[in-house]
C-alpha cells in the first residue's frame, strides 16, 4: 500500500494519502475537492534509477505553487 503526494487544483493544498487500490477516490483534506494531482515525490525520483540528466519542474510559471508541482497551471 503506497503513500502517494497530491496537490489539491482548487486549494492548492499539498497532502499525503495512502492509496489501498487504484480504484480509490482520493479527496482534498481541507476542502473535499475531488480534482486532485498525485505529484511525483522526491523519495521516487532519488529511489528510482533515474537518469543524471532529470529536468523537472523548475519552480517558475505561477499557479499551483509557481508551478513547481508540475500541474501544468
Amino acid at each position: 500500500m503506497p503513500i502517494y503526494e497530491y496537490a489539491c487544483m482548487e486549494c492548492e493544498t499539498h497532502f499525503d494519502e495512502l492509496v489501498r487500490s487504484p480504484e480509490q477516490a482520493v479527496t482534498c483534506p481541507e476542502c473535499g475537492a475531488a480534482k486532485v494531482l498525485k505529484q511525483l515525490s522526491t523519495f521516487a525520483v532519488h529511489g528510482a534509477q533515474a537518469k543524471p540528466s532529470f529536468s523537472g519542474p523548475t519552480g517558475a510559471g505561477g499557479g499551483c505553487c509557481g508551478g513547481a508541482c508540475g500541474c501544468g497551471h
